[in-house]
């Protein structure tokens, strides 16, 4: 009788939750429409109040649909957000105690080909948003403003990412970017020569994705993220991505 497998019965609420989510993604409901209310959704799966409640929130927590309360409560459809996924991949970085070192190396794995196909593909705007990034980052750290010049580093990398005009990667690394702001306050991490080092290498890559030279772009940009995880690692700061380092 050890041929017998472990049966895993689902959940009566992940069940519904299954059901209504693929409905949702295949796009029987559109964003904005609201679904039945709990009482009808009940009749109509033969589920209790409390497992079309427990579906709900497991929907809700996905960004699939959001839920009002009051007199005209109900749940309405909505499409996942940037924000969605991004809180999703901070929670499992910081729940799972991921090496600040080892979401260093993923962006050092993705950013070099962010930036070849933002070489490719860049608008004269996307390179518009680039450079103003870039002078707030110069401003930034000229005035000795830590906290800006960290934010206007971040907004350069994802402004790079953006202009590749690639929703997943745009959605990936702003999610792993801002895991990275919230731990490089370190101490003699950002002096004045390492910011110097910085504006040279976002300048070098500037240039090349204003020349739409997608290799250059790449090449640099893995010079320099590459050089980031270097530092990283002189440092010794390596702590959890979700936490500062010191």
């Amino acid at each position: 009788m050890r041929d017998i497998p472990v049966i895993q019965v689902p959940k009566a609420a992940d069940m519904l939750a299954g059901v209504l989510r693929e409905k949702i993604l295949e796009g029987h409901y559109e964003e904005g429409t609201d679904l039945p209310n709990e009482r009808d959704l009940g009749l109509r799966s033969g589920l209790s109040r409390a497992s079309v409640r427990e579906a709900l929130r497991i929907l809700e927590g996905e960004g699939l649909i959001v839920t009002r309360s009051g007199r005209n409560g109900g749940s309405a459809v909505m499409r996942p957000s940037l924000a969605t996924i991004e809180r999703s991949v901070a929670i499992f970085i910081r729940g799972q105690k991921i090496r600040l070192e080892a979401v260093l190396e993923t962006r050092s794995a993705i950013e070099p080909s962010c930036a070849r196909f933002a070489a490719m593909h860049r608008t004269d705007e996307d390179m518009v948003q680039i450079e103003a990034r870039h002078r707030a980052l110069m401003a930034a750290s000229e005035s000795g403003d830590l906290a800006a010049y960290l934010r206007a580093n971040l907004d350069w990398h994802v402004q790079v990412v953006r202009a590749s005009h690639n929703e997943l990667l745009i959605a990936f690394i702003s999610a792993v970017s801002q895991s990275v702001y919230v731990s490089t306050d370190i101490e003699g991490f950002n002096s004045v020569d390492v910011r110097q080092a910085v504006i040279r290498a976002h300048q070098q890559v500037n240039e090349a994705i204003r020349a739409r030279d997608g290799d250059a772009a790449a090449r640099r940009m893995a010079r320099h993220v590459g050089a980031y995880v270097g530092d990283v690692r002189k440092t010794g700061a390596d702590t959890g991505a979700g936490g500062r380092a010191s």
